[in-house]
């Protein structure tokens, strides 16, 4: 798929406000993962807070949210949407790429508008639209900042996230970053993007290995996870942890001069607010909204990192 920078915010924004007084009636399918961590709660908090926004707006649409704890019932209720909601669009974050290709796949070939939001199918081409940060950005940003400072010969753990093409892509940058640096992976396993997960794992390794230079952690989540492990073990000081998403928490560690959290890369979960808009203003013709929508990642440091902090964000 080709990657197309179709829209802004801003742009998206100055689009919907004439849209009010269309009467076309459209019902819009929002699934996303539970609240289950950190970054996902954000992610709802911006869902429900664009679609109430929307509703007032747009009276005469209807919108639906149901939110999931695995892939299973994300399937149900992407039918349960179909069959009893009769949908005209869909904004899908998927809980995972490949239980949801085939489901989502269907209702696409229906001519219900999809769109992806961060995590990609296992098929390409299936969405008409995809919203997402730039994955291979994400791991590729803290791979070069440990290729830029650390020594050659640097030992490093990394923890993955969910099985999925998000996690994929972003252990691909990672990956790619390191290539010739000479710093070495101990071990790289999945963390799921959960703290409790995460503190078990890192656990492990603090076992498993005497020396440890850095810990890259695919998610927040998991770098507090991993930090909590660090500190039970009595061995802060020892190495460095540089996680993503802009955790509130992790970047005030940041503007705090913590040498344990000395960068953090970023991933908004605002991004969910963005699909649904673009969604709408596409889904009811008032501009064309197709191809990708790609977010950057960016590198938060103890310089800019007052610009990433908000006291009132719910992550």
């Amino acid at each position: 798929m080709t990657k197309t920078l179709i829209a802004t915010t801003a742009l998206v924004g100055a689009l919907l406000g004439p849209m009010s007084g269309m009467a076309l009636a459209e019902t819009i399918g929002v699934s996303i993962p539970a609240a289950t961590h950190g970054w996902a709660g954000a992610l709802n908090f911006h869902a429900e807070r664009t679609i109430e926004r929307l509703k007032e707006v747009y009276p005469e649409h209807e919108f639906v949210l149901a939110t999931t704890p695995d892939s299973a019932t994300q399937v149900s209720d992407l039918e349960d949407m179909v069959a009893t909601r009769g949908i005209d669009a869909l904004v899908v974050l998927p809980f995972e790429s490949e239980p949801l290709t085939g489901p989502i796949q269907r209702i696409a070939e229906s001519g219900t508008w999809v769109t992806v939001v961060d995590r990609g199918l296992a098929v390409e081409g299936i969405e008409t639209l995809y919203v997402a940060g730039d994955n291979d950005s994400f791991g590729r940003t803290a791979g070069q900042y440990f290729a830029d400072t650390l020594d050659e010969g640097a030992k490093v753990v990394a923890m993955r996230g969910i099985p999925s093409t998000v996690d994929n892509e972003r252990v691909e940058g990672f990956e790619a970053a390191l290539d010739g640096s000479g710093i070495k992976v101990l071990a790289m396993d999945h963390g799921n993007w959960n703290r409790d997960t995460a503190f078990t794992l890192m656990q492990d390794w603090l076992s498993r290995f005497p020396e440890i230079d850095a810990v890259w952690a695919a998610d927040d989540d998991m770098a507090v996870g991993a930090l909590a492990a660090i500190e039970q073990a009595g061995r802060t000081g020892e190495m460095i942890v540089v996680g993503g998403a802009g955790m509130k928490e992790m970047v005030d560690r940041i503007r705090s001069g913590d040498s344990t959290v000395p960068v953090d890369v970023t991933y908004p979960p605002s991004m969910i607010s963005t699909a649904i808009e673009m969604t709408v203003v596409g889904v009811t013709g008032a501009a064309p909204m197709s191809g990708e929508f790609i977010i950057a990642s960016e590198l938060i440091t103890p310089e800019n990192a007052d610009d990433f902090y908000f006291e009132d964000s719910p992550y």
